[in-house]
This record gives structure tokens, C-alpha cells and sequence, in this order.
């Protein structure tokens, strides 16, 4: 008798479990589609500020020369 229980509680929980999922993304295809856009432009402009720091910075940004022999006599 507790098997029948348990499972029921599992296909509760389960199906609980798939409405959370079902309800994440609730726009449609053109407003996803723009959404996705504005965040790899957002994602564009931090790459290039980011490039335009190391290249400000010029060397010293840079990895270590003996990087792979560290700690090693």
C-alpha cells in the first residue's frame, strides 16, 4: 500500500516540477528573439571594453613568462 502512495506523491511532484519548467519562458517568439539580441549586444560592448582595457594596458595584463614552471627547482 505505501508503494501506491509513494508514487503518487512522485507524479504530484513531478508534474509540479514540469509546470515550473513550462512557465520560464512566457515570451513570444519576436520578443525572445529581441531580448536575445539586446543581451549579445550587451555582451558585444563588455567584450570590447574589456579589449580596449588590456590593450590600454598594454604587457602588463599578460600572463607570467614561466607560467607552466611554477614551483618546480
Amino acid at each position: 500500500m505505501a508503494r501506491g502512495n509513494q508514487r503518487d506523491k512522485a507524479r504530484e511532484a513531478n508534474l509540479k516540477k514540469l509546470a515550473t519548467m513550462k512557465k520560464g519562458n512566457s515570451l513570444s517568439g519576436s520578443a525572445l528573439a529581441k531580448s536575445k539580441e539586446e543581451a549579445a549586444e550587451k555582451m558585444r560592448q563588455k567584450q570590447a571594453a574589456a579589449d580596449a582595457k588590456k590593450a590600454a594596458g598594454g604587457s602588463s595584463a599578460s600572463a607570467p613568462a614561466g607560467k607552466g614552471s611554477q614551483g618546480r627547482a
